[in-house]
């Protein structure tokens, strides 16, 4: 195999993600994230007050988790990269584009014609170059491939990385030293590389729940398969920059931690949000609120005497959107 072929991709080979590579990528990252803090509080249900713990994963460099995983990838990747290119309209661009600045490597993120323009104008604020391919993210990541071959960088990818959910488990080591017990951990699933680090990280420790869109249910679908699957995704979180099937790292994790599936509407995810501000005046993007409101909607119901964990994961939004 040529060095160039060599450069595009060294963390694609298959491999479980484990504790202990989300452990590396702890000492990998100290001093380079933030530890991001949590709340400890009640939310309204159907049923009256419900204690949780927020994981305030929105305050991350970057607005988003993600950051951690494109840290963790690059920094692995040694002296040797100087190029990264990623696919991608939402906030794994933007976090591919706070690493490499970080890092001082260039980074060329790949977009879908139809991304927003607040993610895209995150992306230059970070000084990445963005190019415009195709209307959906799978057109995007094949021209982001093959231009990282011709280039000779390395391609990041945003949640079926080894080092990229190693790097995002560090979020739930951060939660075993800052929550007492093991309570479950309910987190957001787009392509799954959040769950599945979290799942990696304390697993074995804990239950870990993906709270999924109804139009958007790439968990799901896959665990009914057995096998990663393609969907058909709908709804206010799904676009044409968003993922269609899980990662297989993510079904991995899922599989062996018996990660499952949540769905909640639109209209749940739309009045989680809305009460995020209205109460607290916490500001999340979308599918930054998906977790809450399985709990604020009533999917989820805890056992008496248990506080959940939710984790807020994005905070990439217009300000002016209420």
């Amino acid at each position: 195999m040529s060095e160039r072929a060599t450069m595009v991709s060294p963390h694609r080979p298959a491999g479980r993600v484990e504790r202990s590579h989300v452990r590396s990528a702890r000492k990998r990252l100290a001093g380079r994230i933030r530890k991001t803090p949590v709340f400890h509080t009640s939310v309204a249900s159907p049923s009256g007050p419900v204690p949780v713990t927020m994981k305030l994963e929105h305050l991350q460099h970057g607005g988003t988790f993600k950051v951690r995983g494109s840290l963790n990838a690059l920094l692995e990747s040694g002296e040797g990269v100087d190029e990264v290119v990623i696919a991608s309209g939402g906030n794994a661009g933007i976090a591919a584009a706070l690493a490499a600045a970080r890092l001082d490597k260039s980074c060329t993120v790949v977009v879908p014609e139809t991304a927003p323009h607040t993610k895209v104008a995150a992306m230059w604020s970070h000084g990445a170059e963005v190019l415009w391919h195709g209307t959906t993210y799978a057109e995007a990541l094949a021209h982001a491939t093959d231009l990282a071959t011709e280039r000779g960088a390395l391609l990041l990818h945003g949640y079926d990385l080894p080092a990229v959910v190693a790097g995002i488990g560090v979020v739930g080591l951060e939660l075993e030293e800052q929550v007492r017990g093991r309570p479950p951990v309910l987190a957001a699933v787009g392509g799954g590389g959040l769950v599945a680090g979290i799942a990696a990280a304390i697993g074995r420790r804990q239950q870990v729940i993906g709270i999924e869109p109804e139009g958007a249910a790439v968990l799901r679908a896959a665990l009914a398969e057995d096998r990663p699957v393609d969907i058909v995704g709908s709804g206010i979180t799904v676009d044409t920059l968003g993922p269609t099937r899980i990662g297989d790292i993510a079904l991995d994790l899922a599989r062996r931690h018996d990660v499952r599936s949540l769905l909640v509407s639109d209209d749940a995810i739309t009045a989680a949000r809305e009460y995020l501000w209205r109460e607290f005046r916490i500001l999340v993007e979308v599918a930054g609120a998906a977790a809450l409101a399985a709990v604020h909607s009533g999917a989820y119901v805890p056992a008496p005497d248990e506080r959940p964990v939710i984790v807020l994961c994005g905070a990439n939004t217009d300000v002016a959107v209420f």
